[in-house]
């Protein structure tokens, strides 16, 4: 063991320009990989318990209003964004069309939250996955270019075994040897880049699937208060929703598990 380490850092130091160069891209790589996969994995774990959160505190009860207040300070919950986007839309809605909008414009009223709603989903995850896709550059890239140093260097000890007129074991094994050296690097580069990949493709995929969860909610509750408003006849012919507080149930069934973890 007390040999084979100075051996290793022999060959690189003995390496080509050109191979150290691929190492040094490689190594560079590998930093980038890994410093992505820690700062990824404590956003998602973050991201997680603060949907936790947030999501308690909706299903606390009381109006929209009040969790419009909360959700201003958990920028960290990406549920948040989402009902701040829907919210906006909505009181954007009450404020301008309220007093003007007809009973059956109330699902024109639905469909525009509803969009709202996904606007703010993809913004989320688009946050969320940001650097994310240069992991699987890394690990779709980094084998090539290990394999790129490889050959350059087989290529020098071919030429290094012209010039000695020898082939033997001892003239082209410390070539050989060198030039493997960056299949091996371009491996290590590449096989967590494209494990972390894969997991936090997972995670926004179960990400995701919350937020459209948590959307369907917001607007379910939206809904039931438009259309209570409108069974009810107060207002409905000319004002659905107009200086409404929207309230939430807190006594929907299985709401008090949580979204569930997506990392």
């Amino acid at each position: 063991m007390n040999n084979a380490s100075p051996s290793i850092w022999s060959m690189l130091f003995h390496a080509g320009p050109v191979v150290k160069f691929v190492l040094l891209s490689l190594l560079v790589f590998s930093v980038m990989c890994w410093t992505i996969i820690a700062v990824k994995f404590r956003r998602f774990r973050q991201a997680s318990a603060a949907n936790r959160e947030f999501e308690e505190l909706f299903w606390e009860g009381g109006s929209l209003k009040g969790v419009y207040r909360h959700a201003l300070r958990m920028p960290e919950a990406p549920m948040s964004g989402v009902f701040l986007q829907g919210y906006q839309e909505l009181v954007q809605l009450v404020d301008e069309c309220g007093r003007h909008a007809a009973a059956p414009a109330v699902k024109s009223w639905l469909e525009i939250v509803e969009r709202g709603l996904e606007k703010g989903i993809q913004e989320e995850l688009a946050m969320l996955e940001k650097t994310v896709p240069l992991l699987a550059t890394i690990g779709n890239a980094a084998p090539f270019i290990g394999l790129f140093g490889t050959v350059w260097g087989i290529m020098g000890s071919f030429h290094h075994i012209g010039l000695q007129a020898s082939a033997s074991l001892a003239t082209v094994a410390p070539g050989i040897s060198e030039a493997l050296v960056a299949t091996a690097a371009g491996l290590a580069a590449a096989i967590p880049a494209v494990m972390a990949f894969n997991s936090f493709m997972s995670s926004l995929a179960g990400m995701e699937g919350v937020l459209k969860g948590f959307a369907a909610d917001f607007l379910n509750t939206v809904e039931r208060q438009l259309v209570k408003e409108v069974d009810s006849g107060s207002g409905a012919a000319d004002t659905p929703g107009a200086g409404m507080d929207f309230t939430i149930r807190g006594d929907v069934p299985g709401t008090e598990t949580g979204p569930p973890e997506v990392f």
